[in-house]
């Protein structure tokens, strides 16, 4: 069996028939995780190299040993003295064959000598089997793949749908770790080769609208004509405008019948109070999407709760949960006469679907929507085009049919709704929606990303100039709250953040041209911002505060930058004084890598582990999907910062002068610079050219 019947990808032209590996096995430690990194570099596929080196030891072993391909487990092992990659088998084997599973390992490895791609075999403690992988072979194709993936995509659209913020006032932080979440997602799940569609559903018929169109209509009496001329910042006076009404309600009970009218004929479209709703609502969208523009995040669809009522969407729904007695009307206790689902973890409880005066609960407009998303409601929207961005459309729905040219919506394999952990609850009765209708595929495929709120620290409540109660002070945060008013807007953070770097840069470069540092300090600042709000588990509470956020020293998106910046300063002065771009830095053609005779046992062992690090890649990507946990690309961006930085300030690159030490140096520079940037880019965060 040749080498590329195993690995399709790997050692063509790069093992050369009767020689020696060049590269030395380096003495370097390493830990069990960082091992498994060779899942992603062999052959780009981490799923695909442990399938066919598996199939490949399967073949020899066969012969000899009862063994099965579900019996060749490959592990990492807790020492790479003892190997990469360890197989169990004589264990599960031993009281089969009545032998020690010491005995049976070594009687196996002499079968598995000559397997491309390994370079040999260990016999370890009480009976591993471990492989010792040609390293060689590993860092040439790593160095020709650096910063491209072939990670197989799954079959069918995915649907993230993410941001989700009620149209009645400011974007606040919290809102900024839900859309850098779903964001990163997105660009995760497009890296490994998924068609991905990005909605962003506006709940413009909400209680939050209706607030606002309140206090507009009973508190400041004003009209839609007064509404176009108001100057400045529409949803920041709706901010404060909202925390006005809250507590106007919480003291006029009396309020809250015009309130509940307002509601009804804005869920039917009656004018004034539909129009009011109608422009709010538009208007905020468009502010939030300018800021979340400024992160780079941006939408395909904007599907609208007002399309779906309008569209009896919900009627639908309601009909096939009736038909299949996925709901029924309650008789008697608290919930007579309304339509209510029994919960499956606790059957004495129910859930109000529909109220009894016949208004849907959010829950019910969620299952619609869900059922929309998986193309199983049997109706779709009209859309219309919102806006266009660098030639990008967003298409925003509508009821009444348009001219056309939108894409097929919807229509998803698997759906991922990003919402915080508050709404956990909500979102088990939604799939469990979707199993009482007997569509148990699509409830397997619907995926909660779930993820802990922000708040806010004493000391931030104080920048706030937030006057605190006396049973506030005493706690060790606050929660951000829209109805109080109390929060960090996201376009004041991103403001706070640009003016601490263009300071910065002021005082470091007082030449630089004002443009280029206005627009360094604008990456710098989303550079901040978005690895802030990823570099903490996601079902970690985020206690913000500025002093942290505002540091661009430590485990910051700004030293990631910076970092980046560096390296591609180094390819920079390589052109201006050797003529060569990075495109001539490339590992040579048809033949082993060669390997410097003058690389030391220690640069060999540094070079190594620089490499493996930042070959690890895809496996952080896969990782950080499976888990839904995108920390773990951030820590590995990190991480690969902190290696390349300590490998730089060891190993000169183009003061070195050795031809063939500078040239393998700039081999595994442009490896890392490589696979920096693609992390980068997936956490949306854009190195500047200088800072």
């Amino acid at each position: 069996m040749s080498a590329g019947h195993i690995f399709p990808n790997m050692f063509r032209g790069i093992l050369v028939p009767g020689r020696r590996p060049r590269f030395r096995w380096p003495r370097v430690e390493e830990s069990a995780p960082r091992q498994s990194a060779f899942f992603a570099i062999m052959g780009s596929q981490m799923i695909t190299f442990k399938d066919r080196l598996k199939a490949a030891v399967l073949e020899r072993l066969k012969p000899a040993f009862p063994v099965a391909l579900e019996d060749l487990d490959l592990a990492p092992t807790p020492d790479p003295k003892m190997g990469d990659l360890a197989l169990t088998f004589p264990f599960q084997l031993a009281k089969k064959l009545k032998k020690a599973p010491r005995a049976i390992a070594q009687e196996a490895a002499p079968l598995l000598a000559g397997i491309p791609g390994v370079a040999g075999t260990v016999v370890a403690g009480a009976g591993f089997l471990n492989l010792r992988l040609d390293r060689s072979a590993v860092l040439a194709e790593t160095l020709r793949l650096a910063g491209r993936t072939d990670l197989a995509a799954e079959e069918g659209k995915i649907v993230i749908e993410h941001t989700n913020i009620n149209p009645n006032k400011a974007a606040h932080i919290g809102h900024l770790r839900n859309a850098c979440l779903g964001d990163t997602l997105a660009r995760c799940l497009r890296y490994k080769g998924e068609p991905v569609e990005v909605q962003n559903y506006i709940d413009d018929t909400g209680v939050q609208v209706v607030d606002v169109v309140f206090g507009f209509m009973e508190l400041e009496k004003r009209s839609l004509e007064d509404l176009e001329r108001l100057p400045g910042r529409f949803d920041y006076y709706c901010w404060d405008l909202y925390a006005r009404v809250s507590a106007y309600l919480a003291g006029h009970p009396e309020a809250q019948a015009r309130k509940s009218e307002i509601t009804k004929r804005i869920e039917h479209g009656q004018d004034p109070e539909y129009g009011l709703s109608r422009y709010v609502s538009r208007r905020i969208v468009r502010a939030h999407l300018a800021t979340m523009a400024r992160l780079g995040i941006g939408y395909d669809v904007l599907p609208c709760e007002s399309t779906i009522l309008h569209l009896k969407f919900w009627d639908r729904a309601f009909e096939l949960l009736k038909e299949r007695r996925a709901i029924y009307l309650a008789a008697e206790g608290d919930n007579k006469g309304c339509w209510v689902m029994r919960l499956e973890e606790d059957e004495e409880r129910e859930k109000v679907i529909v109220r009894s005066d016949g208004t849907v609960t959010y829950v019910g407009k969620d299952i619609a929507y869900q059922l929309w998303k998986f193309g199983l409601l049997g109706r779709d929207f009209f859309y219309e085009p919102f806006s266009v961005e660098n030639g990008r459309t967003l298409w925003i729905s509508t009821a009444a049919p348009s001219n056309g040219g939108a894409p097929a919506f919807g229509r998803a394999t698997k759906v991922y709704n990003v919402i915080d952990t508050r709404q956990a609850y909500l979102q088990k009765v939604v799939v469990q929606g979707l199993r009482a209708l007997k569509y148990e595929a699509q409830a397997a495929q619907s995926v909660h990303f779930s993820y802990e709120m922000v708040a806010l620290s004493p000391k931030s409540l104080d920048e706030l100039g937030y006057a605190a109660t006396d049973e506030e002070k005493e706690r060790s945060f606050l929660e951000v709250s829209g109805r109080k008013g109390l929060g960090v807007k996201a376009d004041d953070l991103l403001d706070r953040l640009e003016a601490k770097a263009l300071a910065e840069i002021e005082k470091r470069d007082p030449d630089r041209p004002d443009a280029d540092r206005r627009r360094t300090a604008r990456d710098i600042a989303t550079g901040a911002l978005r690895y802030f709000m990823l570099k903490y588990a996601r079902n970690s509470l985020i206690v913000f505060d500025f002093e942290e956020a505002l540091s661009f020293e430590g485990e910051t998106g700004p030293y990631l930058q910076y970092t980046a910046v560096r390296l591609a300063g180094i390819f920079r002065k390589l052109k201006e004084r050797f003529g060569l771009g990075e495109a001539d830095i490339r590992p040579p053609a048809g033949g082993a890598l060669l390997i410097p005779p003058g690389l030391a046992e220690a640069e060999a062992a540094d070079s190594w582990d620089l490499i493996l690090t930042a070959a690890s890649l895809e496996e952080e990507v896969l990782r950080s999907i499976a888990a839904l946990e995108l920390s773990h690309l951030a820590k590995f961006a990190f991480l690969l910062c902190q290696k390349l930085n300590g490998y730089y300030h060891k190993y000169p690159v183009l003061a070195e002068q050795d031809a063939g030490l500078r040239s393998f140096r700039l081999l595994v520079l442009k490896t890392v610079k490589d696979q920096l940037i693609t992390a980068l880019g997936l956490m949306g965060i854009q190195p500047p050219e200088r800072m």
